[in-house]
C-alpha cells in the first residue's frame, strides 16, 4: 500500500501537481472505494454539531 502511494506521489511530482490536488485526489477516491462513507461522516458531523448546540443551550433535545 505505502509503496503504490509513494509511486503515485512520484507521478505527480514529476507532473507539476500541487499537495492539495494530489491530497483532494486522494480522499475523492477514498470515498469513491467506499460507498456510504461520505454519509457516514456528514452524519457524524451533523451529530458532532448538533451535540454542541445542545450543550450551548441552542437546541433542546427530545
Amino acid at each position: 500500500m505505502k509503496n503504490l502511494l509513494r509511486k503515485a506521489a512520484a507521478l505527480a511530482v514529476r507532473n507539476g501537481i500541487s499537495l492539495d490536488a494530489f491530497a483532494d485526489a486522494a480522499w475523492q477516491a477514498i470515498l469513491e472505494a467506499k460507498p456510504g462513507l461520505r454519509e457516514e461522516l456528514e452524519t457524524r458531523a451533523i451529530a458532532a454539531q448538533l451535540g454542541e448546540l445542545r450543550e450551548r443551550g441552542l437546541v433542546g433535545s427530545a
